[in-house]
C-alpha cells in the first residue's frame, strides 16, 4: 500500500503549480517520459482554410461546425451510389421494358394474321358445299396436311433464331399456318355449321379470358413446365386409348370426355406460353424469338378450337 504523500499530484495541480516535478523524476524511475503528440506534416493535410475559425482542426468528413459532411454507409469499403449509375440503371430498365412491349406487339400481330388465315379457311370449308364434299370424298388430303403440319413444326422448333438476310422462319411459319389451317378446315367440314360457330365463340371467350388472367395474376405458371409435360403425356395416352376404343364402338361420352380434357390441357398451355411471352416471371422468351412465341400461342388456340369443336359437334348430334 502507498500513502497519500507517495501518490502523484492531480493533473490540475500539476498544471497550476509547475513546481511539482514529474512523477517518474521524483521517484527516480528510469523509464523515459512518453513522447509528446505532434502530428506529422502530411496528417490532416487539407486545402487552404482547413483550420476552423475557433482554432479546431477539422477532421476528414467533418465540417468546421463539427457536423459530418457525408452520411456514412453500412457497407465499409463500398462507395455510395453514383447518381449517374442510378440513371443508367433506370434507363436500361426502361429500354428492356420497351423492347419487351415491342416484342409482345409483334407476336400478337403475327398471331392475328395467322388466326385470320385459319378461320377464313375454316369458313370456306364450312360454307362452301363443293369444297366440303370434296374433302369428305378424299380423306387423303387431310392426312397429307397432317404430315406437312408435323414436318414444318419440327423445323420451326429447331430454327427459333431469326435470320438476318432472309426470314426463312417467317416463310416456314406461313407454310405451317396454311397446313394447320387446311387441317382445321378439313376437320370442320365433318361438323355442322352451328357447331363450328359455337366452337369459334367459345374459343374466343376462353382465349381472351386466359390472356387477361395472365396479365393480371401474380401466380407464376412458368414454373409448372414439368406438370404440363406430364399432362401432355397423359393426354397422348388417353387419346391413343380413346382412338382404339372408338374405332370398334363409338361411345359419345368417352369422346366428349377426351375432348374436354384436351381443351383444359391446351388452355393451361396457353396460360403458360402467354406468361413466357410477358417476361416478368421466372422464365421468359427472348425478344428475338418472336416466331417461336407466335407459333406457341397459335398452336394452343387452334387445338383449343378443335377440342371444343368435338364437344359442340357431339352435343349437336
Amino acid at each position: 500500500m502507498t500513502s497519500k504523500l507517495d501518490n502523484p499530484p492531480p493533473y490540475e495541480d500539476a498544471l497550476q503549480h509547475p513546481k511539482y516535478e514529474p512523477y517518474h523524476l521524483q521517484h527516480g524511475s528510469a523509464d523515459p517520459p512518453p513522447p509528446s503528440y505532434s502530428p506529422g506534416p502530411d496528417m490532416y493535410a487539407g486545402p487552404p482554410g482547413y483550420w476552423s475559425q475557433g482554432g479546431m482542426r477539422a477532421a476528414p468528413g467533418l465540417s468546421p461546425s463539427g457536423m459530418p459532411t457525408t452520411i456514412p454507409t453500412l457497407s465499409a469499403g463500398v462507395p455510395a451510389t453514383n447518381p449517374r449509375e442510378m440513371e443508367g440503371f433506370l434507363s436500361s430498365q426502361w429500354e428492356s421494358t420497351s423492347v419487351r412491349h415491342a416484342f409482345i406487339r409483334k407476336v400478337y400481330l403475327i398471331l392475328a394474321a395467322q388466326l385470320t388465315v385459319t378461320f377464313s379457311v375454316v369458313a370456306i370449308f364450312t360454307f362452301v358445299d363443293p369444297v366440303k364434299m370434296f374433302v369428305i370424298r378424299y380423306p387423303g388430303i387431310y392426312w397429307a396436311s397432317l404430315v406437312v403440319y408435323f414436318m414444318v413444326y419440327c423445323i420451326l422448333i429447331c430454327c427459333k433464331e431469326p435470320r438476318r438476310r432472309f426470314p426463312w422462319n417467317l416463310v416456314l411459319l406461313g407454310v405451317f399456318t396454311v397446313a394447320l389451317s387446311y387441317m382445321s378446315g378439313t376437320i370442320s367440314s365433318y361438323y355442322e355449321t352451328k357447331a363450328v360457330f359455337l366452337a369459334m365463340g367459345i374459343t374466343a371467350l376462353v382465349c381472351v379470358t386466359a390472356t387477361v388472367f395472365c396479365f393480371q395474376t401474380k401466380v407464376d405458371f412458368t414454373s409448372c413446365g414439368g406438370f404440363l409435360c406430364i399432362a401432355a403425356i397423359l393426354l397422348l395416352i388417353i387419346g391413343t386409348v380413346t382412338a382404339i376404343v372408338l374405332s370398334f364402338h363409338y361411345v359419345p361420352w368417352l369422346h366428349m370426355l377426351y375432348a374436354a380434357i384436351g381443351a383444359i390441357v391446351y388452355t393451361l398451355f396457353l396460360v403458360y406460353n402467354t406468361q413466357l411471352l410477358i417476361g416478368n416471371r421466372e422464365l421468359a422468351i427472348s425478344p428475338e424469338e418472336y416466331v417461336y412465341g407466335a407459333l406457341s400461342l397459335y398452336i394452343d388456340i387452334v387445338h383449343i378450337f378443335l377440342f371444343i369443336l368435338q364437344i359442340s359437334g357431339s352435343a349437336a348430334e
